[in-house]
């Protein structure tokens, strides 16, 4: 396994930085990875599922929203809809450098945004959702204390994994907006839902919501006994696996 630098232009002309996992051999495809809310391209579940897809000969593009980690521009400034715009640029950056990404594997808000992205990434074929929430908005109740002050004073500073994040009153606008299950069922494209029935954080009748909205074909699979982060290994090495398997007959 290789792992490269990779730096492209996001949706505002920002320099989004991200990492390329390659095989050994010529990748016999490429996939994008979007990682969880706040989380990071190096968080682990994004890394170990993307290091254990290049033994399937899958080559994964995982990267830094803008504000989050390496990448430029503000946080404060971003929403769900600046996040799905990086999704489109990433996946324009691999199909003009190498190839069109045929697989979107998105990770908690990070499974939204590629359900949201994935009808404007041509070439996309198979998306995958890991302990995705069917509505963008849930993400707010990771800060439900401090959204009366955010629509009364227009922001705040909140805790949310132990560092502080300013979060506008335009981020809460803009999830609220969002009509996530009108695009799961014009997806056209394969879909595997994967959660844990004991995910404490976007609870398991989110992936209903998403399978049930979406057309075939979809696909399922329980992480059984897996947090919301993917914290241990195996079950992060699990997951890529399974994605693996599911996609084969979808790379052509």
């Amino acid at each position: 396994m290789k792992v490269e630098p990779v730096t492209f232009t996001g949706r505002d002309g920002q320099k989004l930085a991200a990492r390329l996992d390659r095989p050994e051999e010529a990748p016999r495809a490429f996939a994008l990875f979007a990682h969880c809310f706040t989380c990071g391209k190096d968080v682990f579940a994004a890394a170990r599922i993307a290091q254990q897809l290049t033994e399937h000969g899958v080559a994964v593009l995982r990267f830094d929203f803008t504000g989050i980690g390496a990448s430029e521009g503000e946080f404060a400034n971003t929403n769900f809809s600046s996040n799905v715009a990086d999704l489109v640029a990433a996946a324009a950056h691999l199909r003009e450098a190498m190839q069109a990404p045929a697989l979107l594997i998105g990770h908690s808000l990070g499974g939204a945004a590629v359900l949201a992205a994935a009808g404007d990434v041509p070439g996309a074929k198979a998306v995958a959702t890991i302990a995705a929430p069917s509505d963008p908005s849930h993400v707010t109740g990771l800060f439900r204390d401090s959204v009366p002050r955010i629509e009364a004073d227009g922001e705040a500073k909140v805790m949310l994994a132990g560092r502080p994040f300013q979060i506008k009153r335009q981020f809460l606008a803009d999830v609220a907006e969002q009509r996530l299950a009108e695009k799961i069922a014009r997806l056209r494209r394969a879909l595997l839902v994967m959660h844990s029935p004991v995910d404490d954080t976007v609870d398991i009748s989110n992936a209903t919501r998403i399978f049930t909205a979406a057309k075939h074909p979809k696909s399922f699979v329980s992480l059984n006994g897996a947090d919301h982060l993917l914290t241990r290994r195996a079950d992060a090495i699990y997951a890529a696996n399974m994605i693996a398997a599911w996609v084969e007959p979808y790379l052509g």
